[in-house]
């Protein structure tokens, strides 16, 4: 006997329109992450290398990609760049993911005052602009990556907790929960081995969403001349040295990193929104 599976109508096309625009999203992050783990093999020059003869040079076969005002390759910028302005938000995500899943499931499995106690704790922060705290540390600190990363990892670190407190709640209902606590186990055990190994896409998904955003926060202290030194080839200050070179009728050199963080910030958001969708059709 034949069964018949009953789909809704354009629901085929929605997806097959999707797809084409996931895999591309994908592919540009893979790339984007290759460049930089292989940025030094792949650079043509070397990236502080100054020849002011042959400053704001156009594209050529020996710079692909012209010449900054200070007569850096702009390529080779580029691709170093890739390393530090990809290291930083993943360490916003990582410090920020980790802190705020040990919160939220604390607050959620517990309960009572505790949670009282972190959940305030955490609206508190959210009251705090992330950008204004990393000003702050920054300012006293000095300038650096450390202490951008460290003040924007405590600005999203609400995100995550609130969402993983939400979904801990849910699952802590579940049949799964009472019959290992009719087993023996304890807590402990069953957040570290069921509870979190199960809500662990979606986190992930909202941590990739939130790698984004770190990007464009990192970018914008950085073009600020708060975020890495000077001479650090970072992508948000390549657009900070560039606009000199704007005013001067040479747009490329700060075009380029422009164009590399937008288009990485939307691959990275594409991602981990269809990524959670699939979560999501997943536990329906």
């Amino acid at each position: 006997m034949t069964s018949t599976v009953l789909r809704r109508p354009g629901l085929a096309r929605i997806r097959t329109t999707r797809a084409p625009l996931l895999l591309v999203c994908t592919g540009f992050v893979a790339l984007v992450v290759l460049t930089a783990l292989l940025a030094p093999w792949l650079a043509p020059h070397e990236p502080n290398s100054v020849d002011l003869g042959s400053a704001l040079a156009g594209p050529s076969a020996d710079h692909l990609a012209g010449v900054d005002a200070s007569g850096r390759d702009t390529l080779s910028r580029l691709m170093i760049g890739a390393r530090t302005s990809l290291l930083g938000p993943l360490g916003v995500v990582v410090f920020s993911t980790l802190a705020g899943v040990a919160i939220g499931v604390a607050a959620a499995w517990r309960g009572g005052w505790l949670d009282s106690v972190l959940s305030r704790s955490t609206e508190l922060v959210f009251a705090f602009p992330g950008m204004l705290l990393a000003i702050l540390i920054v300012s006293v600190h000095g300038e650096g990556l450390t202490a951008p990363v460290l003040a924007l990892a405590v600005a999203y670190l609400p995100y995550v907790s609130r969402l993983t407190r939400s979904l801990v709640i849910a699952e802590r209902e579940r049949p799964y929960v009472e019959a290992h606590h009719v087993q023996g186990h304890s807590g402990l055990q069953i957040c570290l081995r069921h509870v979190i190994p199960n809500i662990a896409p979606v986190v992930l998904a909202q941590s990739t969403i939130n790698f984004g955003y770190a990007l464009i926060d990192l970018a914008g202290l950085s073009f600020l001349g708060l975020g890495v030194p000077a001479l650090t080839p970072d992508w948000g200050r390549m657009v900070f040295d560039g606009e000199s070179a704007i005013q001067r009728g040479y747009p490329l050199s700060a075009i380029l990193p422009c164009a590399a963080v937008i288009l990485t910030v939307v691959a990275f958001n594409v991602v981990g929104e269809r990524w959670a969708d699939r979560v999501a059709r997943r536990d329906r």
